[in-house]
């Protein structure tokens, strides 16, 4: 166990001056530029495109590959993809001979799509191919792209430096044998000698499993967990573009949030439910059973440690480390007089809402109401609503905009805590809607108006984290020993 396993991400692989000084050279001398393992994404904005916008919903390749309003319209988007790329490659590389490397290894991959995509059209105009069995594949090839640009280009630019990378390339382009995830990477790393290579690697792999179809855009992180597994790293570090804080900086001030030095994967997996990722929860699970603790840094604040997540860490002094949540989902509230007694009516509903795929992030019931706070389109809501209506003649399904504001902690056994974030609540003007905690003691949820969301961080924040003398937190110097 003598090196470490490191993920970028795709807005700090996209800033190359500071990724290049802060992350993969710096003030580093030559012994010590390797004994590391460097998984990238795609460049910020090009899985966007590649697949369709992860927030607006803007189809790009895939979706308008998979719709079937305009055929062609997708072969557009790909070229203005390829020139993306290109432009990317510009910015980078300037006039350096490389550039024209950087241009031909995107143009060969794009016409090599374009072509795969248009042979793909051809074969299913017959009645025996259906286009529907086949874009999953399709959702896969093309997610693979931005992990490939970004790797190969950062592979040659650290050539630039005299350094001796290695571009390893999980993507499987055009290779016709099919692997599991952990042949795909056993097979690629086998021969490098991490002494003495740098492994550029993407953050997708092709597999038999389906990185896409299992895990989303959420993919590269497994990725880059699995490599740590399998290659026994003493350490995995995530290089984001932010310190993992006690909440969002620029909701409740840059001089009132706390880094939170040292916590465990419980949090990271409250974290996630939240949507606010420290890592992926599947990429944690991994790291966790592997014994492999995870560093969370800050790209553009390189000297500071960061935050270090472990299995086994628990505070001497309960606190209150974390004002997240989410701002905007549904309250899914089923509602049936004669539920009490009865079962089933828990089963459909969950059916109803994993069949048109909505994301479940907490649930409560009492005799005769289930609710579920769900995220997700409202015409799938719908749908998942007519369902259970469809199911129960005398059901009733209400829906109603809310969010949650979650206080996570490793420990959160603070005496007084639930009521302190009650009152907090209610002095600050808003109308509490629900409050859920389990006897783990690792979050305490607070249902609110989606327009409460900001103030409900904000009064939260102020009176569990930033008094810390009642909420147990540590002062910044014992939080950065710990780190």
């Amino acid at each position: 166990m003598t090196h470490t396993v490191e993920k970028i991400g795709g807005t700090s692989i996209a800033n190359t001056p500071v990724i290049l000084d802060n992350v993969l050279i710096g003030d580093r001398k030559p012994k010590d530029m390797y004994n590391r393992i460097v998984v990238v994404s795609a460049y910020a904005g090009m899985t966007n495109m590649l697949l369709e916008h992860k927030k607006s919903g803007k189809p790009g390749v895939y979706a308008l590959f998979a719709s079937a309003e305009n055929k062609w319209q997708w072969s557009e988007a790909l070229t203005e993809l390829s020139q993306a790329m290109r432009e990317k490659n510009q910015e980078i590389f300037g006039d350096h001979p490389d550039r024209k490397v950087a241009d031909n290894f995107v143009l060969e991959r794009i016409e090599g799509v374009r072509n795969c995509l248009i042979d793909l059209h051809r074969l299913c105009s017959y009645g025996q191919f259906r286009l529907d069995e086949h874009l999953m594949t399709v959702r896969e090839m093309l997610a693979a792209l931005g992990e490939a640009h970004s790797a190969h280009n950062t592979s040659l630019l650290l050539r630039q430096k005299d350094i001796n990378s290695v571009f390893v390339d999980l993507t499987g382009w055009r290779d016709e044998e099919k692997l599991t995830l952990d042949e795909r990477i056993e097979n690629s790393f086998r021969g490098i000698d991490f002494s003495k290579e740098l492994p550029i690697v993407t953050g997708y792999a092709s597999c038999l499993e389906g990185m896409v179809k299992l895990y989303d855009r959420g993919y590269t992180e497994v990725t880059f967990s699995r490599i740590g597994a399998l290659t026994k790293a003493k350490e995995a570090i995530i290089h984001k573009e932010f310190h993992l804080s006690s909440a969002d900086p620029k909701l409740v001030g840059d001089d009132k949030v706390r880094k939170i030095g040292q916590t465990n994967y419980d949090v990271a997996d409250q974290l996630s439910n939240m949507g606010m990722e420290a890592v992926h929860p599947k990429a944690a699970k991994g790291l966790r059973q592997a014994g492999i603790p995870l560093r969370v840094k800050n790209t553009f604040d390189p000297a500071d440690a960061g935050t270090i997540i472990t299995d086994d860490f628990m505070p001497e002094t309960p606190r209150a480390e974390i004002v997240t949540g989410i701002q905007s989902l549904y309250a899914f509230e089923l509602f049936e007089q004669d539920m009490v007694g009865v079962k089933g009516y828990d089963a459909e509903a969950l059916k109803a809402l994993t069949r048109h795929k909505l994301w479940i992030v907490t649930k409560c019931s009492n005799a005769n109401t289930i609710t579920h706070y769900v995220s997700g389109p409202r015409k799938a809501i719908n749908k998942a609503a007519a369902d259970l209506e469809a199911c129960f003649e005398n059901a009733e399904v209400t829906l109603r905009k809310v969010a949650i504001v979650s206080v996570i902690g490793a420990n959160l056994d603070v005496d007084g805590l639930t009521a302190r974030a009650a009152t907090a609540i209610h002095e600050g003007g808003i109308k509490l809607l629900g409050l859920h905690q389990l006897t783990r003691n690792t979050d305490l949820q607070t249902i609110v108006a989606e327009e409460d969301y900001d103030q409900t961080v904000k009064v939260l924040h102020k009176a569990l984290v930033e008094t810390g003398d009642a909420a147990g937190a540590k002062s910044d110097a014992d939080i950065a020993a710990a780190a």
